[in-house]
């Protein structure tokens, strides 16, 4: 991790491995973390887990103590360090967020979301369409940065470090990385992880790994650390990832959709450890039944059940399974119904290779991002968008 031990590095170790799990709505919540962090302790005998954040959580639904809210932030005693990524348009309420987090002991390192390319949120110019308006992205960094250090001076604790993720830009003629990379340097942002793409091509087409070596580069001088995010399918691509770009840790997405153990294989191979080699079908059955568990632990039984039904087809791609047993698991309601259709299975398979790998999750194509009207003239000009920023936070947490 280099000689600088800057709080953006000193959070990295105390991961233990340069790994953070990537905040997605729907599947970080606190069971897949647990998940996860478990297949890394038993990966490394319990040396090393990596950074788990959780979904991402909107800064007025936590400021108005939204009940889901304030259930989407509850971490297991062991979860450390605690990690929240915050999405917010106003500094004010950014900062009354981080207070609260603070305040109430409640986190160790907060993220910030600049890089949600949902229709939804950047047609209000919030989430990959803020950094194009400078002035509002730096004054949301500086407010949650002078916040967290401000709050945790007066509760007698080191500051809690607060980091920045974000997208190369809106599009591929409006590309803001390098400047809005800058501008969280300055500010005092810990680090600042970067995916590859433009909100334009959401999640479709290639990532953009020399555009990370580039941002590697552009912050060099200020001695924090930028973290790459974007097809990280297996351990072999974050090694690579690494090795190409310079970059001082990776952000783990979609690649670890029905690959929970794929962060055990990260842990190992960045502890220098032997590492666990893919699993069987019986072996993902094994940890499919746990991750059906957990979520019935967190969310309730009838809830959890119903909440794993989104996770099976990334579970058993490439996986010889009749279509009815993919069906039946994709309508489960309870926790025996997960056994009994996995009962049904023929087991005995080895792990697919190639074919089980590469993308999962969201996949759509680039198209025309949905921005206000006249968003792209100036990225100086507020004056006639305030209203609509305001808009683009949502009153519920999740995007």
């Amino acid at each position: 991790m280099g000689v600088n031990m800057g709080p953006g590095y000193e959070l990295l170790a105390r991961g233990g491995v340069p790994v953070v799990l990537a905040p997605m709505a729907g599947i970080t919540n606190r069971a897949f973390r647990r998940l996860a962090r478990e297949q890394a302790r038993a990966a490394t005998g319990g040396t090393a887990t990596g950074i788990y954040v959780t979904e991402m959580i909107t800064s007025r639904a936590l400021v108005e103590r939204n009940e889901e809210t304030m259930r989407m932030i509850a971490t297991d005693p062991d979860e450390s360090p605690r990690s929240i990524q915050l999405y917010g348009v106003d500094p004010a309420t950014v900062a009354s967020a981080v207070r609260l987090l603070i305040d109430e002991d409640r986190v160790d390192h907060i993220d910030l979301n600049f890089g949600c390319p949902v229709a939804k949120v950047t047609r209000k110019g919030g989430g990959s369409a803020l950094p194009w308006k400078r002035v509002l992205f730096r004054a949301i960094v500086r407010a949650a940065v002078t916040t967290a250090q401000e709050t945790s001076k007066a509760h007698g604790r080191s500051a809690v470090p607060v980091t920045v993720k974000m997208r190369l830009g809106v599009d591929d003629e409006h590309l803001t990385y390098l400047e809005a990379g800058r501008a969280a340097a300055e500010e005092g942002a810990a680090w600042v992880a970067i995916h590859g793409r433009t909100a334009a091509q959401l999640y479709g087409g290639t990532a953009d790994w020399d555009a990370i070596a580039r941002l590697v580069e552009e912050l060099a001088p200020y001695g924090i650390p930028v973290l790459g995010n974007g097809d990280i399918w297996t351990h072999q691509h974050a090694r690579r990832m690494i090795e190409q770009t310079g970059a001082a840790g990776v952000v783990v997405g979609r690649g670890c959709l029905g690959r929970p153990w794929l962060f055990g294989q990260l842990a190992a191979s960045f502890s220098g450890l032997e590492i666990p080699a893919n699993p069987d079908l019986r072996e993902v059955t094994v940890i499919m039944r746990q991750h059906a568990r957990l979520l019935a632990e967190v969310l309730g039984p009838d809830t959890g059940a119903r909440d794993f039904r989104k996770h099976i087809a990334w579970y058993l791609k490439g996986f010889s399974v009749r279509r009815e047993v993919r069906q039946g698991l994709a309508l489960v309601d309870t926790l025996d119904e997960v056994d009994d259709w996995i009962a049904q299975m023929d087991l005995d398979q080895p792990w697919p290779g190639e074919v089980s790998e590469g993308p999962r999750g969201r996949t759509q194509p680039g198209k025309r991002v949905a921005l206000p009207d006249g968003w792209l003239d100036d990225p100086d000009d507020l004056d006639g968008f305030l209203s609509e920023i305001s808009a683009a936070e949502l009153s519920i947490s999740g995007g």
